[in-house]
């Protein structure tokens, strides 16, 4: 039976397990906010070139007898790839860098993504709500609206070379890719976002040339499905801090005055959920029967009467004296207002 080697057995062990769900999305977006603004991280073309460069230098490490094996920290194209190697005299000890060594080649076309997470058929790349932050201008509180665009899907492939003249080489660091996209896939965090990386074909490129000595050169292909976000597309717009009521009332005593019944047996009531509010409450001091007539803005609603779950969505509700009603609406749209109209009988 095999033993393990002291490198890897694990000196320290977390007391605490890794967050999951909700709270893993929570702290994934404290890392995106950690520079203490409240939008996402800009990633652009730039970004996840030289994001894919850090992970071809961390996770794609690869160590034989001791000894990491380079790796050169730019990005070469396709054309250059192609005259490197024909130019190219590895056996220069001074100038030139000796195998093994790896190296990234890009390829110039960037096609439209097909990141599964941000592909929609959305025209117009309208802007859409992100985040709603509280303000404080020295008198009163508010709310700021901040919308961002819909990111733009990108696949850009890549080409991972490894140059060396031992398969010693060859095989350790075939056998690190392997291990990393044993899921067909792997993960690298870029600007604080987690991007997709899948792999793609092993093609041979040795040099077989009798006359000089034989090296090894096998290419990796990998397509990061990444998505383009630009900071200069961001919206932000003040949100309504105060609402205002105003009632005309005429003065005009010729008119002659309408009679009202002092003792109606049905009223209305509407419930105005402002921006930023979805959570509205009422003490009943008297016996009402409450029907659902006409909603703006309003997916669903819950009904709580005394702090007691009563039902979703429901057409009718019943009230006795003292007790009080909260209700809490889920919006079509959090960057408008919504309403819910009540037909009150009175009992």
């Amino acid at each position: 039976m095999g033993l393990p080697k002291k490198s890897n057995i694990k000196k320290h062990i977390p007391l605490t397990e890794s967050k999951t769900l909700l709270p893993r999305r929570y702290e994934l977006l404290d890392k995106i906010n950690k520079d203490g603004t409240y939008l996402p991280k800009s990633l652009l073309h730039a970004d996840l070139d030289g994001g894919f460069l850090n992970f071809v230098k961390t996770d794609l490490e690869t160590i034989v007898d001791g000894k990491k094996i380079p790796m050169i920290d730019i990005l070469i194209t396709t054309q250059n790839w192609s005259q490197f190697i024909e130019t190219w005299d590895i056996q220069n000890l001074d100038k030139n860098v000796e195998p093994p060594v790896i190296t990234v080649v890009r390829i110039p076309e960037v096609k439209f993504g097909t990141n599964p997470a941000v592909v929609y058929n959305i025209p117009n790349r309208r802007q859409y709500f992100y985040a709603q932050v509280p303000t404080f201008n020295g008198q009163r509180n508010g709310m700021d609206i901040y919308k961002i665009p819909q990111p733009v899907p990108v696949d850009i492939t890549y080409q991972v070379k490894i140059v060396c003249n031992r398969m010693r080489e060859l095989n350790e660091f075939n056998k690190v890719v392997l291990e990393k996209f044993a899921s067909k896939q792997a993960y690298s965090t870029i600007k604080g976002h987690y991007i997709p990386i899948v792999q793609g074909g092993i093609t041979d490129e040795s040099v077989n040339d009798l006359e000089k000595r034989r090296y090894y050169i096998q290419s990796y292909e990998f397509t990061m499905l990444g998505f383009l976000i630009d900071e200069d597309e961001f919206e932000i717009s003040p949100a309504i801090s105060r609402v205002l009521q105003v009632t005309e009332l005429s003065t005009d005593k010729s008119k002659k005055q309408k009679k009202f019944d002092s003792n109606p047996s049905s009223t209305t009531l509407n419930c105005l959920f402002i921006i930023g509010n979805n959570i509205l409450t009422q003490l009943f001091d008297y016996i009402v029967n409450l029907n659902v007539g006409e909603t703006q803005n309003v997916d669903s609603f819950e009904v709580y009467i005394n702090n007691q779950y009563y039902g979703t969505d429901i057409s009718e509700i019943q009230i006795n004296t003292n007790d009080v009603l909260k209700i809490v609406a889920t919006k079509i749209d959090n960057a408008l207002e919504a309403s819910i109209g009540f037909n009150n009988q009175l009992l």
